[in-house]
């Protein structure tokens, strides 16, 4: 393809039926020669543009949520600890009268570590993703995803009991910074 006959060419790609991105190649002196420069547009993605990638998100974290269940009941159960509802299982694990041995402790700390699925740098980054994937990046719609975080992480306090362990803290604080991020353009809504 020769770029030295292209001259101010539009294309059209359409996100959502009300929602355009127009990408602009235009040329650009480069001593004798030309070259195409792409400028993307600000366009916005709706979540329907993102089916594929929330429905991922979601079944993964599904399927972690499940796992990390099961081996809790299951440790829990072993002690003769009862579980009927999450709520259960979140406020015994919260008042610390059980034991966990030595498998089951080292897998956890694997999982809560700096790098693990559960860690802070992980979770805060899945948190992020799925409110970009959800919003289509859409500033007001990210501000909704920031406020339903929120409301989130004191709707999880109060079935803990009391107040969350620091990881989640820490986890929170990383979320919240990178909104802040975002919405100072120092993120951008790809992910």
């Amino acid at each position: 393809m020769d770029v030295n006959g292209i001259k101010n060419v539009s294309s059209v790609d359409s996100y959502t039926s009300t929602a355009k991105a127009v990408d602009t190649v235009k040329t650009s002196s480069y001593g004798k020669e030309a070259a195409a420069i792409y400028e993307k547009s600000n366009a916005v993605k709706s979540a329907s543009s993102n089916k594929a990638l929330v429905a991922k998100l979601q079944a993964d974290a599904e399927n972690r949520v499940s796992q990390m269940r099961s081996l809790v009941a299951d440790m829990l159960s072993k002690q003769g600890i009862a579980i009927k509802t999450n709520d259960d299982m979140w406020k015994a694990l919260a008042n610390g009268n059980f034991t966990v041995d030595e498998a089951a402790a080292k897998e956890a700390q694997e999982a809560i570590s700096e790098d693990g699925y559960w860690g802070v740098k992980q979770t805060s980054q899945r948190i992020f993703d799925f409110a970009v994937a959800l919003s289509g990046g859409d500033s007001e719609q990210m501000d909704k995803m920031l406020d339903a975080f929120k409301k989130g992480f004191n709707e999880a306090t109060k079935s803990w009991g009391k107040s969350l362990p620091d990881i989640s803290s820490k986890t929170y604080d990383a979320v919240l910074e990178k909104f802040e991020a975002y919405k100072n353009g120092e993120i951008t809504e790809e992910i």
